[in-house]
């Protein structure tokens, strides 16, 4: 029997506007769990059943306390019904796990300081990899390792273990943590089993209503002996995300220098007394060479002083469609004989459309049309060298649109058998298969532009993140200044791809997609030699992954466009971008509405997409044929590897007792050889084909101990050696020979070992209440091996490239300058966890159905960046997307019919490169604190109603370069989200 407070409506409503409304919390946890309840006392008539929210947490704390291993576990609060909205949102409640975001939502994992290259997720017990695209500040499309989480609805899932210390039976390929997703079975429940669950989304940036809806259905038949389940989930997803970016930033001295006042040498001595900047016929007034424009001149050419390269403001719109299908069908013939098929199906289909109305001449060089056009009027810079204010005649303006069409589809059958030969004798065998297509078949980039605009303004002293820029023309005049720039036809010779010192109009089209799969085969067999004292294991596994990626761009490399159709107004070809800036507090006079093409009116008017050569008065003599490589842009993007993994383990597991503290615990080595074939295309003939061959073995031991030094006081202690193979960009052996002049490769680098670490870990755990849960955790990884690009000097042959790509009269042995990934040292990283979890039972009244959870992380980790092979100068700095402090908290209420929850996660600032690009020492991302909410109230046994808010801080995405200056290079929000819904169990 359940035992059931109701509230009534004035307390449910004073309840949940106090946790809603709480602004003091610090930032969330994770939803782990608790201890088992004692037994039942034998003469009570009813017992009491936990549910919700509060069962979910003893339910994974249960798990924690009997592993051998360190572990966190989150478990479904009920069928079909995890506690987030998002997998990777679920995660960073953990502790030292931290998500990086993509549209608002959690895509990828960082645990304990490693990133999403480092970390292995397995799905029904088989290594799996989900991959899609993002936006270009968010990493673009997935062609690493890492996991992205937001392929897959939540609700799919009913636990999540994140195993941080390794153990020989756990698969090979990790150094920060393996994470295993559980979905549900038929044997989980014990009769037939149906819920489905119907929400609304609604996000206040876009205004829009969106569902999201969830079912499942089990059942088992034949006295237990067959069990069938069925389970699906369907979102869409449509919002806003806007804001300033700059993509980077730069120096004055970079990309040729500014247009020179009259009079000015040596900056510019051939054009200095010229009285335009540039050819005459795209030039613009050169400055007067007056003390005030010299200053402001050389003030901007400092090379100590930096610019925005794009300065922009921005809307991008994402429209998500996520589809997720499970199956399990599970066979018991008899007792010690379980055969379980898994099936799993996940669709992600996006468009996004990014709309910017930019500057560009500050990012382009001299040939581009860049800054020698362009005069600095005023400017002033920041002590730190960011510039603060500024006036600029010469200037580019562009409206830029880009429209995408984005899909992952992955699937994954697994068979799994587990069987018992007598009392003594288990076996368990898994095969499976894990495929993921990312498709982005659309990528298409049109523009307007303003030519060499005059008194164009940036002003950054009343908000460095959304700076004032002022436009000296309407920007939403339709033909006005923004208008098609077409290329000059000419009616004989070549014609030409682009105009000097000038940025027309543009048609960009790049089609790409990428592919993983996973064959996989598992088999493990366990004697347990002493019952209850000593197992023994041992196993072989092998697995096979294909990974092949591919782009496609115009061969007209300049994208660039010509004259619209004759007849055809400028009016036909563009739209209107209107309401930007919704409650972002914007400076005065920020445009809210501007002028941008029309991308469908442009393709239907230039037929952008037959892929076939054009010619006549339409398009004039244009190319629009797409190729991949023979394409110098797009080659890198064509290449392969094929990996096949071949190991094995021994492994025992024991539970002892040592001076009489009851001792478990598993010891043993993991054996496995991994065989690479790479393969990329060279820039020599046009593209030559390259395929190279890589072979490494590695010995793994592993131990893990748990002692039980007091009841309710356990101590665990971990040590390990792990590998994690190397990035696969970084192995493509594709990349530009030069044979004359100086001897030079630049490319991926084939032959690279993995990385590798030793590992040490304790935890430290009192379970002090039933339920409740004090933790310290302490760990430190030692990597001995690390990759970093560099240019060293080697002769050719032992680069890995074959001779064949040389000269006739080259041996291999010439000396070439390579700039390559190589592996260098690594470094130490350190860190502790402290994690608390407890309900106030101790509380009178309804107090006692609170509690709270909360975890706090820091992780410091110092790597030695190499600058040159023949230098001993190195860049000492964190880990790259290593957030030195985290932190999570949730404060939840549970009474068994009414439940609320308040929880925020915090990770401090992390670097994404180093040493950063245009001369800037570091890039990265500042701190983070998302909050979210939720409220459920259970009308009865079978109905729930929910109320959820994601994101109520409206947190920005606030990307920086520099650790000096954090200029901005993106800061972009995407609105505050309200789910409001119902779930039903039949």
């Amino acid at each position: 029997m359940q035992t059931r407070h109701r509230l009534n409506p004035p307390r449910l409503s004073k309840l949940a506007a106090c946790l809603l409304g709480s602004s003091t919390l610090l930032a969330g946890a994770q939803a782990q769990a608790q201890t088992p309840a004692p037994a039942a006392d034998t003469k009570s008539l009813e017992s009491v059943v936990i549910t919700g929210f509060r069962a979910s947490l003893e339910s994974a704390l249960n798990k924690k306390r009997q592993d051998s291993g360190i572990v966190d576990v989150i478990k479904a609060e009920d069928i079909a019904k995890f506690p987030d909205t998002n997998l990777a949102e679920s995660l960073q409640r953990i502790p030292g796990v931290v998500i990086d975001r993509d549209a608002g939502e959690g895509r990828n994992i960082t645990v304990r300081g490693l990133g999403l290259d480092f970390t292995r997720v397995r799905i029904n017990g088989i290594e799996a990899l989900a991959t899609t695209g993002g936006t270009d500040s968010s990493g673009g499309a997935n062609r690493s390792r890492g996991f992205d989480f937001n392929v897959f609805a939540a609700e799919l899932f009913n636990s999540i273990t994140v195993r941080k210390s390794s153990s020989a039976d756990v698969d090979e390929g990790s150094l920060g943590a393996t994470v295993d997703l559980q979905t549900s079975r038929p044997f989980d429940f014990k009769n037939f089993t149906s819920t489905v669950s119907v929400k609304g989304r609604y996000n206040d940036l876009s205004g829009s209503t969106d569902p999201r809806m969830a079912f499942l259905v089990a059942n088992t038949f034949a006295d237990r002996k067959i069990g069938v389940l069925l389970s699906g989930a369907y979102s869409k997803r449509t919002l806003l995300e806007e804001g300033f970016s700059t993509v980077r930033w730069d120096n004055g001295a970079s990309s040729g220098g500014w247009c020179a006042p009259t009079g000015v040498t040596p900056a510019n001595p051939t054009n200095s007394t010229a009285t335009t900047c540039g050819p005459a016929a795209q030039g613009v007034p050169r400055l007067v060479g007056t003390p005030e424009n010299i200053a402001a001149y050389n003030l901007a050419s400092n090379a100590g002083n930096f610019h925005p390269r794009l300065p922009r403001y921005g809307r991008l719109t994402h429209d998500q469609d996520r589809l997720g299908l499970t199956g399990a069908v599970q066979f018991k013939p008899q007792d010690g004989t379980l055969l379980t098929l898994d099936m799993l199906y996940a669709k992600l289909k996006a468009t996004r459309q990014e709309d910017f109305l930019e500057a560009i001449s500050f990012s382009r060089t001299a040939t581009q049309g860049g800054k020698p056009q362009t005069s600095v009027v005023n400017a002033t810079y920041g002590a730190n060298g960011a510039l603060e204010t500024a006036t600029f005649n010469g200037v580019d303006i562009r409206a830029e649109s880009r429209f995408d069409e984005l899909t992952t589809t992955f699937t994954q059958p697994t068979l799994t058998l587990e069987q018992d030969f007598g009392d003594y004798w288990k076996l368990n065998a898994k095969l499976g298969r894990a495929q993921s297509k990312f498709r982005n078949p659309v990528q298409t980039t049109t523009t307007l532009d303003a030519l060499n605009v005059n008194g164009y303004t940036m002003d950054f002293r009343g908000n460095d993140r959304l700076p004032a820029i002022g436009y000296p023309f309407d920007p939403t005049k339709v033909g006005g200044a923004l208008t098609l720039v077409p290329v000059p036809q000419v009616t004989s010779g070549t014609q030409p791809g682009t105009v000097a010192n000038t940025t027309t109009s543009e048609i960009r089209i790049r089609p790409q997609g990428s592919n993983n799969r996973n064959d996989v085969a598992q088999l493990d067999l366990a004697w347990e030699a002493i019952p209850d004292k000593l197992t023994l294991r041992a196993g072989g596994s092998y697995k096979q992954y294909l990974f092949d990626t591919f782009e496609f761009r115009r061969i007209n490399q300049n994208d660039t466009i010509f004259a619209p159709p004759a007849g055809m107004p400028i009016a036909n070809l563009t739209t209107m971008l209107t309401g930007f800036g919704k409650g972002q507090s914007l400076p005065a006079g920020t445009p809210t509405s501007w002028v941008i093409p029309d991308l469908n009116a442009i393709a239907a008017a230039y037929d952008i997409y037959c892929n076939c050569l054009k010619s006549g008065p339409v398009g004039g003599p244009g190319d629009f044929t797409l190729s991949s490589i023979t394409n110098g842009n797009a080659r890198g993007n064509n290449r392969s590897v094929t990996e096949t993994d071949t190991g094995g383990f021994l492994m025992a597991d024991f539970s002892t007792a040592l001076g009489g503290i009851p001792l478990k615990g598993n010891l043993g080595a993991r054996y496995v050889k991994t065989k690479q074939v790479a393969n990329g295309y060279q820039a020599a003939a046009g593209g030559t084909e390259v395929s190279v061959t890589n072979a490494y073995d590695d010995w793994l031991p592993a131990v893990n101990l748990s002692a039980n030094l007091s009841k309710d006081f356990v101590v665990r202690l971990a040590a390990a050696k792990v590998m994690a193979r190397p990035q696969l960009g970084n192995l493509n052996p594709g990349g530009t020979i030069s044979t004359t002049g100086t001897l030079s490769v630049t490319s991926g680098n084939p032959l690279l070992k993995p990385f590798r670490a030793t590992t040490f870990d304790s935890s430290f755990e009192w379970y002090f209440n039933k339920n409740s849960f004090l933790g310290l955790g302490v760990f430190q990884k030692n990597i001995s091996t690390y990759i970093q690009s560099l240019r060293t000097t080697i002769p050719f042959k032992d680069t890995g490239l074959p001779l064949t790509l040389l000269p006739a009269n080259f041996t291999g042995d010439e000396v070439f300058q390579v700039t390559t990934p190589i592996n260098t040292n690594g470094g130490k990283l350190t860190g502790f966890e402290v994690n608390y979890q407890q309900p106030f039972t101790f509380l009178p009244g309804r107090f006692k159905n609170f509690g709270a959870l909360v975890n706090y992380t820091y992780v410091k980790s110092k790597i030695d960046y190499q600058v040159s092979p023949t230098s001993a100068t190195v860049i000492t700095d964190d880990l790259l997307n290593l957030s030195p402090k985290s932190y999570n908290a949730t404060l939840y209420y549970d009474d068994g019919t009414f439940s609320a929850r308040i929880s925020g996660s915090y990770r401090s600032g992390f670097l994404t490169r180093v040493p950063g690009q245009n001369n800037n020492d570091v890039e990265g991302k500042n701190s983070s604190l998302n909050v979210d909410a939720s409220i459920s109230y259970k009308v009865n046994d079978k109905l729930e109603l929910t109320l959820e808010g994601v994101n109520l801080t409206n947190q920005a995405n606030d990307q920086f370069i520099s650790r000096a200056r954090n200029s901005s290079v993106v800061y972009h929000v995407t609105g505050r989200e309200i789910l409001f819904g119902a779930r039903y169990k039949f």
